[in-house]
């Protein structure tokens, strides 16, 4: 699989009597096979200000890529798709309780996620070999 981009955004109201001020969109577009897809992964905003509670970094940007700076909303549609590399046949994730969302950070080894944020700032694409590689295998 090759990771070309991961994006995440706020969501503003474009009603007044709509919510989506309340949730975030996270985004990664990648290439299987020849075909390329995007998985989209709407989550609520507030999960957001847990950060320390399921990652081991306690603010916004998380971390640095070249001159890039990667906030939460940047790896969550990454990390949903390591965790259940099913994803990759669904456009759309919906997570609206902490229980979910904290569950697709569990186990996730955040020290390499840099090294693919540095190849997209870089080489504008990622070479992902196995979604293993990114989870801590119990000892």
């Amino acid at each position: 699989m090759i990771i070309n981009q991961c994006n995440g955004y706020e969501l503003e109201k474009e009603k007044s009597n709509t919510s989506e001020d309340f949730f975030n969109r996270s985004e990664i577009t990648f290439e299987e096979d020849g075909v390329e897809k995007t998985l989209h992964v709407l989550y609520v905003r507030y999960f957001e200000d847990l950060l320390s509670e399921f990652t081991p970094f306690e603010s916004n940007p998380i971390f640095t890529a070249g001159e890039r700076a990667v906030e939460l909303k940047d790896i969550v549609a990454l990390v949903c798709l390591l965790k259940n590399p099913g994803f990759r046949h669904r456009k759309r994730v919906y997570i609206n309780t902490q229980m979910e969302f904290a569950s697709y950070f569990q186990d996730i080894d955040f020290s390499k996620l840099p090294a693919i944020f540095e190849a997209l700032v870089s080489q504008k694409s990622y070479h992902l070999r196995s979604p293993l590689e990114y989870i801590v295998q119990p000892k």
